[in-house]
C-alpha cells in the first residue's frame, strides 16, 4: 500500500455517520437530502435502464448530456460551451477532481488550496506529487485578501482549487474575489480548479457567479459540477468538467483511466433534469433556504449562536458566540452523546485550525430539523 494512504484517517463524514448509526443520533453530519429530489429525474433514468443502451457509452459522456449542460450553463450562467469540445461526463466531482488534479499535477508543483477544504483534494494533491500551499480562511465571512495570495503563490505555483460555494463553511466568493484570483493565476500562469458542484444551492437572491465567466480565467480554469448535488441525488455520481479545448484535451485522457465511463441511464436522467424549466431551480433553492432558516430559527431560539449560511446544505455553530470554551471535536463527541451527529469544522484544516465552529446540514424534513433542534438546546448548557 502507498505510504500516502496507509497513513490517511477514514473521512470524518464516514466516522461521524457510522457514530450516528451505532448510537441512533439524528445524522446532520454527512450532508445527504432525506427528501426532495424530482421524480421525473427518477422516471428518465429507470426508462433509459429499461429501454436504452446499457453498454458502454463514450467516453467523454453521451451526447445527450453533454449538449444538456452546455444548454444549462449558457441558460443560468451566461457562459458559452461547445459540447464536443470542452465538456467531459464523469463518474462524479470526486473523481472529476482526481482527474483534474492528476492531469495537471506534475511531481514538485505548488498548488494553491483554501482550508477549510474539501477532505479529498489534499489526498489527491499529494498523491499528484504537488506540493501543498495553504491560505487559511477564517469565520465569519471566509474571504482571501491579494496578500493571502501574495504569500501563497510562488513562481513554481501551477495549480489552484477552489470550492465555490465553500463546503464546509457555506460561504461563496464573489466576482471581485475571482476576478483577484484571476489576475494572480495569470501572473504564474497557473491552471484554476473550480469545484463548483452546489451552484444552484445559493440563497438570498444572489446568482451563482462560475470562474468561466471571468475573463482572465475563462481559457484557463476546469469548472467542475454534480448532477447529483443539482437534484439531490447525491448517491448517482454524475459529475462533469467544463475547460478550454486544450485543457479538456488533457482532462478526458486522466478521466478513461479512471472510471472511463458513467452509467448511462443516469446520464440520461441527469439530461433530462438539467433542461428543467428555470422556476423548478428557484423553487429548488426555494425549499433548501426554508430549512435553512428553521434550523437557525430554533438553534438561535434556543441560545446558539449561528454563523451566516450563503450557501450548500449547511450551517455553523459559532461556539465562542454561543458561549461555549470547549473546542469543536470536543462538543461533536458529546452531542453525539445527546442524539445529534455533527462535523467538527478543524477537520478541514491541515494546519493551524479553526476550532470554533460545528457544522450543521440542514437538507432534512421538518420533523428531522425539529427533532434535532429539541436536543440541541437540551444540550445546550451542560456545554457552557
Amino acid at each position: 500500500m502507498h505510504p500516502l494512504y496507509a497513513n490517511l484517517p477514514t473521512t470524518i463524514f464516514e466516522t461521524m455517520s457510522a457514530r450516528a448509526r451505532a448510537t441512533g443520533a439524528i445524522n446532520l453530519g454527512q450532508g445527504f437530502p432525506d427528501s426532495g429530489w424530482p421524480q421525473d429525474v427518477l422516471d428518465a433514468a429507470s426508462a433509459a435502464l429499461l429501454t436504452g443502451s446499457n453498454q458502454y457509452p463514450p467516453m467523454a459522456g453521451t451526447p445527450d448530456l453533454r449538449q444538456a449542460i452546455a444548454d444549462h450553463y449558457r441558460a443560468h450562467q451566461a457562459i458559452d460551451l461547445d459540447w464536443q469540445s470542452e465538456i467531459t461526463v464523469t463518474s462524479g466531482a470526486t473523481e472529476a477532481l482526481a482527474a483534474a488534479i492528476l492531469a495537471l499535477v506534475t511531481p514538485g508543483d505548488d498548488v494553491v488550496l483554501f482550508q477549510p477544504l474539501y477532505d479529498a483534494y489534499l489526498p489527491l494533491v499529494r498523491r499528484a506529487g504537488g506540493v501543498p500551499r495553504l491560505v487559511r480562511l477564517a469565520p465569519p465571512h471566509w474571504q482571501f485578501t491579494a496578500e493571502d495570495l501574495a504569500a501563497a503563490f510562488t513562481p513554481r505555483t501551477r495549480l489552484v482549487i477552489i470550492n465555490n460555494p465553500l463546503n464546509p463553511s457555506a460561504s461563496t466568493f464573489d466576482r471581485a474575489s475571482l476576478a483577484l484570483l484571476g489576475q494572480f493565476a495569470a501572473a504564474h500562469g497557473a491552471i484554476v480548479i473550480s469545484d463548483e458542484v452546489w451552484e444552484h444551492v445559493v440563497f438570498n437572491g444572489v446568482s451563482h457567479v462560475s470562474v468561466l465567466d471571468i475573463p482572465t480565467l475563462r481559457d484557463r480554469s476546469v469548472k467542475i459540477g454534480s448532477g447529483g448535488k443539482i437534484f439531490a441525488l447525491t448517491g448517482w455520481k454524475v459529475g462533469w468538467l467544463c475547460a478550454a479545448p486544450p485543457l479538456t484535451a488533457a482532462l478526458a485522457r486522466s478521466h478513461q483511466f479512471l472510471t472511463f465511463t458513467t452509467p448511462p441511464n443516469l446520464q440520461t436522467g441527469i439530461a433530462h433534469g438539467l433542461a428543467k424549466p428555470a422556476p423548478w431551480f428557484t423553487a429548488m433553492r426555494a425549499q433548501f433556504q426554508r430549512a435553512r432558516d428553521r434550523l437557525v430559527t430554533g438553534l438561535t431560539a434556543a441560545g446558539y449562536a449561528m454563523l451566516p449560511s450563503a450557501g450548500t446544505y449547511f450551517v455553523s455553530i459559532d461556539l465562542a458566540g454561543s458561549g461555549i470554551t470547549r473546542d469543536d471535536v470536543d462538543v461533536a463527541d458529546r452531542l453525539i452523546d445527546a442524539g445529534v451527529a455533527s462535523i467538527p469544522v478543524s477537520a478541514f484544516y491541515a494546519e493551524s485550525p479553526v476550532t470554533s465552529t460545528l457544522r450543521l446540514c440542514f437538507a432534512k424534513s421538518d420533523d428531522v430539523l425539529d427533532a434535532a433542534i429539541d436536543r440541541l438546546a437540551a444540550a445546550l448548557p451542560a456545554l457552557r
